[in-house]
């Protein structure tokens, strides 16, 4: 560590702790962050320490919320009659900024992983099927990444599934457009290959 203050030390290590920050990009942060003038830095810590305080679960689907109901699950002008699965919250801003999609969701806090520990009962699925059993779910939409956890997890939900009076159905996989097909990983090429539709 260079020559820094206690305190400065501190705050680099404090940057390191989060995702994709190394020693450099920790240090250039720390460096600009007591640069900031005061008002921003107390915004800074008041915001870090609500986010931590009084984000919490959404009782129902399991998204970030301050209240016991996320905006998503408290709207009435949502498609009431379908869900869309998702792996974690950070998901469901990805469709939102589609503004196509209308319908509910699901977090599912994982995907099951038998070699990592994580087993069904580990992740939101019961959860999930009381809600279909409650309300008039008429499609449920699995959207979990395409690896070979998310489609274990694809597969024992549409089992649990089939003899309900709901619709499963499966986002698609394949080859995003524009990119060569030699930097097409194996699996997507597989998944496109399955997931393959007529020519009009």
């Amino acid at each position: 560590m260079k020559n820094y203050p206690n305190s400065l030390n501190n705050l680099i290590e404090c940057y390191k702790k989060l995702p994709g920050i190394g020693e450099k990009t920790a240090e250039r942060l720390a460096l600009a962050t007591i640069n900031l003038d005061k008002e921003i830095i107390d915004l800074f810590s008041e915001s870090i320490i609500n986010a931590k305080t009084k984000i919490k679960k959404c009782s129902k689907c399991h998204n970030f919320t301050e209240e016991n109901l996320c905006e998503i699950c408290k709207s009435t002008n949502r498609d009431k009659t379908t869900i869309c699965i998702v792996e974690e919250p950070k998901n469901i801003s990805l469709f939102e900024k589609l503004e196509t999609y209308k319908g509910l969701y699901h977090v599912l806090d994982g995907l099951i992983s038998p070699l990592d520990g994580i087993n069904p009962e580990d992740i939101n699925i019961s959860s999930l099927i009381d809600r279909i059993k409650e309300e008039n779910i008429s499609e449920v939409i699995i959207a979990v990444k395409p690896s070979i956890e998310g489609e274990t997890t694809a597969l024992y939900i549409s089992k649990l599934l089939e003899n309900m009076p709901v619709k499963v159905t499966k986002i698609a996989h394949g080859i995003p457009i524009g990119v060569d097909m030699e930097y097409i990983d194996s699996l997507t090429l597989e998944m496109a290959l399955e997931d393959r539709k007529d020519v009009a």
